[in-house]
C-alpha cells in the first residue's frame, strides 16, 4: 500500500498531524523505533499508578484553542505544579515566591524581600547579562542563586553557569506573592488515566508500526509515501554530515516502594552537588492517588551520545549556527518536512508542540 504521508515518530507532534491528516482524507503510516506510541509523554501503568516513563509532564497553556483541542481526547484533573527544592538540610518552595523568601531570610512582606534582593542585585550591577550566572544574579541576587539555581543548573546541563546562555533562566517564574503555582498559565492539569490514552485516540484507525527504524524501513520501502514528516533528529536524517548537534539526556531510576506516600509531593528538586540526581518524581501525586504502594523516579542528567535518547537541545550559539545549516538543507526538501523538538532542535512544552503541529497542518493540508 502507498500512503499520502509517512510519519516518523508516534509522539505528540506526529500524532496530532496524523489525526488531522486523516480528518482531511489523507492516508498515513506512523512508524516509531520504540515499542510504544506517545513518545516522551508515554505513561506506563505500575501498581495501578500512571508512571511518566520519560520524566514529569504537566500540561499547561494560556491558549484556549489548544486547551479545547487536547480536551477532545481526555478529561483533565486540577493538578497544580508546586515543586519543592531541597538544599542540603533546607526545604524551599518553588517557583521563587514569598514562601521561598520568607524561609530564606525569616521575613514576611514583599517590601522586605525586594529590599534584600535589590541590595544583592546592586552588589553585582549586571545590566546586560551575558550568561546564565549573570542573568540569575541580576534577577534574584546571591542567596537564591547559590542555594536554588547554581548547582542544580550545573547538574542539569553539565556545564558551569558562566558557560550557559542567559535565556535558560528566563523560563523560571519569579514573584512577590505567596503562591507556589509554578506556571502562570490559565489552564493546567494532568489527563485522568495518563497521556498514552490521548495518543491512542489520536491514532485510532491509522496504521502504526512500532519497533521500526526509519533508516532501515525506508531502504526497503523507498516509495511507501508521497511525503514524509520526520520528527527525529535532523542531523541524524542527514547522516551528521555537517556535524553533530549537542543534547542533554536523562537517565531514570524507577523504584516501587512499599509505602503509601514517600515525599508528599509529585516533584522534589535536589539543588546541591552533594546529591547526584536532579530531582525525584513521585508519580501517584499527579493524579492524587491513594494506592497502597508508591512509585518514584530519580532523574540523572548527563551528556548525550549517539545511540541513547536525546532530551534537551543545548541551544548555545555554536549549536544554533549548526542547526541553521541543517535547516537550510531541510528547506530544500520537496518530499520531507521536519517537526517536533528533535526535527526543529528546540525545547517545546506540550502546548507549543500542539500549536506547531497545527500550524504545520494548515501549511500542508
Amino acid at each position: 500500500m502507498k500512503y499520502d504521508y509517512l510519519i516518523v515518530g508516534a509522539g505528540l507532534y506526529g500524532a496530532v498531524f496524523a489525526y488531522e491528516a486523516k480528518k482531511a482524507g489523507k492516508t498515513c503510516l506512523v512508524i516509531d523505533k520504540r515499542a510504544h506510541i506517545a513518545g516522551n509523554i508515554y505513561c506506563e501503568n505500575i501498581e495501578d499508578i500512571n508512571v511518566h516513563k520519560y520524566g514529569a509532564h504537566i500540561f499547561h497553556t494560556s491558549n484556549k484553542e489548544v486547551w479545547d483541542y487536547i480536551n477532545q481526547f481526555a478529561e483533565f484533573n486540577h493538578y497544580i505544579n508546586s515543586p519543592v527544592a531541597v538544599y542540603k538540610d533546607e526545604l524551599y518552595n518553588l517557583p521563587f515566591n514569598m514562601n521561598t523568601f520568607s524561609k530564606l531570610w525569616n521575613i514576611r512582606t514583599p517590601e522586605e524581600a525586594k529590599e534584600i534582593i535589590d541590595k544583592q542585585r546592586a552588589e553585582y550591577g549586571v545590566e546586560d547579562p551575558k550568561n546564565l550566572e549573570e542573568q540569575a544574579l541580576s534577577l534574584a541576587g546571591k542567596d537564591v542563586y547559590e542555594k536554588l539555581i547554581k548547582e542544580y543548573t550545573e547538574k542539569q546541563w553539565g556545564r558551569p553557569c558562566r558557560e550557559l546562555p542567559a535565556f535558560i533562566i528566563k523560563r523560571l517564574p519569579f514573584r512577590f506573592i505567596y503562591d507556589n503555582n509554578y506556571f502562570n498559565d490559565r489552564y493546567q492539569g494532568i489527563p485522568v488515566g495518563g497521556y498514552t490514552k490521548i495518543v491512542e485516540k489520536m491514532l485510532e484507525g491509522i496504521d502504526v508500526k512500532l519497533n521500526t527504524d526509519y533508516f532501515e524501513f525506508i531502504k526497503e520501502n523507498p516509495d511507501i509515501a508521497d511525503k514524509t514528516l520526520f520528527t527525529g533528529m535532523i542531523d541524524e536524517f542527514y547522516g551528521y554530515k555537517l556535524g553533530t548537534l549537542q543534547y542533554r539526556t536523562v537517565r531514570f531510576e524507577t523504584e516501587v516502594l512499599d509505602c503509601e506516600n514517600y515525599q508528599g509531593n509529585a516533584v522534589v528538586n535536589y539543588t546541591s552537588h552533594e546529591v547526584p540526581f536532579t530531582r525525584i518524581i513521585e508519580h501517584k501525586h499527579f493524579e492524587f492517588g491513594k494506592q497502597p504502594k508508591t512509585v518514584i523516579s530519580r532523574e540523572y542528567s548527563s551528556e548525550w551520545k549517539p545511540g541513547i535518547e536525546p532530551y534537551y537541545p543545548i541551544n548555545n550559539d555554536e549549536n544554533n549556527e549548526l542547526f541553521a545549516k541543517y535547516r537550510e538543507l531541510a528547506d530544500k526538501e520537496e518530499k520531507v518536512i521536519f517537526g517536533g523538538r528533535l526535527g526543529n532542535y528546540k525545547y517545546y512544552d506540550m502546548d507549543k508542540v500542539i500549536e506547531a503541529a497545527l500550524e504545520m497542518v494548515k501549511t500542508e493540508l
